[in-house]
């Protein structure tokens, strides 16, 4: 059986950066785990640091349960180099090149609207964007299916 895995964004602003990857993937709030009614009754059960609070971080969920959830968390020392880890944003992959390169451009304006920048287009097969902390993730097709 294969094992399940979350994946963890550092960053500056946990809520704005959750405010693009719930826009970006689709996602929603995670709810707080039982018994807890909120995230921050949930986080007053731990000894956080002076100063830290609820929105420190944020914990992202793929409401029809297929993803992998994301938990987005504030650190204090800034992004200084290329993620060894990136998202992949797929698209549809049917139909011809033409149509493939369309709904990639699409999807990548639709993110570039959200808050996300244009890094570099990779020989009209994908492209790499920056989320609004600087983060690298790539927009391309998904294999065609036969």
């Amino acid at each position: 059986m294969a094992a399940s895995f979350d994946l963890t964004l550092d960053c500056a602003d946990a809520q704005l950066l959750a405010a693009f990857w719930k826009t970006a993937l689709g996602y929603v709030d995670e709810p707080p785990p039982a018994p807890f009614a909120t995230r921050a009754e949930w986080l007053a059960q731990f000894d956080l640091p002076e100063g830290e609070t609820a929105d420190d971080g944020a914990w992202l969920c793929d409401p029809a349960g297929n993803g992998p959830r994301l938990s987005i968390l504030r650190v204090p020392e800034p992004k200084t180099a290329k993620n060894r880890l990136h998202i992949d944003i797929r698209v549809p992959g049917h139909g011809t090149p033409a149509e493939r390169w369309a709904r990639i451009s699409a999807e990548a304006e639709r993110l570039v609207a959200a808050g996300a920048t244009v890094a570099a287009e990779v020989d009209t097969h994908h492209l790499v964007l920056r989320d609004p902390e600087g983060n690298e993730f790539c927009v391309a097709a998904r294999a065609a299916r036969s």
